[in-house]
């Protein structure tokens, strides 16, 4: 059997400010390459291009990646405003369609960062923009400089920045082997109120959601808003993750194949 194939959404951008393209980060792809041990397969976050019931046809399992736009709150009965622009909606059309699918088909489906988010609202919850203006909370988003530009050097950007507490004999702590584990944080927007079948599954120190599972999901259904993409091939608890994820995606390959053949 050949290796199975985790399709790997992609996100909006313009090159020059002027050329339409898709583009996904290359830790997402090298991650599940080297670590899910899958081959990744980048799919078009527009859903005039992408046809979900023809990806499903193809793809053994679906990461829906970390991205700089915010998921647009229209689709959780929220007023849009300029301060937490970007969105994009043609993503947001995919993405969410796609996770429900995924769950209900029992296709393989991990949500990081924004993934996570948008996992949230696929099953009716809501998010916050700005998780660092609710009371109590710490500022999530990525380190700046005193100049405010993003700090150039990836190792500090994406560097352990806090502690998340696993919910005991969960999902996350029994995969994991732990209940604390500490994790990177590059995010403005976050869960405000989980939605009907998700399942809170760890939380920072502050009280903000940092991963959560699908009640009831018949395969792999997990999200977590931190990166974990970043360093799988060196961290355990990233590792631990993609190797699981990958483990399912496995067996649901085998099982797809074993009904065809």
């Amino acid at each position: 059997m050949t290796r199975p194939v985790i399709g790997v959404i992609g996100n909006a951008y313009r090159v020059e400010n002027r050329f339409a393209v898709q583009n996904v980060g290359e830790a997402n792809l090298r991650a599940i390459a080297r670590v899910a041990d899958a081959l990744p397969l980048m799919f078009a976050g527009a859903p005039d291009i992408t046809d979900i019931e023809a990806l499903l046809g193809v793809v053994d399992g679906i990461v829906l990646t970390g991205a700089r736009a915010n998921v647009h709150p229209s689709h959780f009965g929220v007023e849009p405003h300029v301060r937490h622009e970007p969105y994009d909606n043609a993503r947001d059309s995919v993405a969410l369609a796609l996770a429900a699918e995924c769950v209900a088909r029992g296709v393989p489906i991990f949500g990081i960062c924004r993934g996570l988010q948008e996992m949230n609202v696929a099953f009716g919850g809501s998010l916050h923009p700005e998780i660092r203006e609710l009371p109590g909370r710490i500022n999530h988003r990525m380190p700046r400089l005193e100049s405010g530009e993003i700090h150039p050097d990836p190792a500090v950007v994406f560097a352990d920045r806090h502690a998340v507490h696993l919910t005991p004999d969960g999902a996350f702590a029994h995969l994991l082997g732990r209940e604390t584990i500490t994790v990177n944080s590059l995010h403005g927007q976050g869960i405000d109120v989980p939605g009907q079948r998700v399942v809170i599954e760890g939380v920072a120190e502050d009280g903000t959601i940092e991963a959560i599972r699908i009640k009831d999901a018949p395969g792999f259904a997990l999200g977590v808003q931190w990166h974990a993409e970043y360093d799988p091939h060196l961290n355990p608890i990233n590792r631990a993750l993609f190797e699981a994820f990958g483990a399912a995606v496995r067996e649901r390959a085998v099982l797809v194949h074993t009904k065809r053949s």
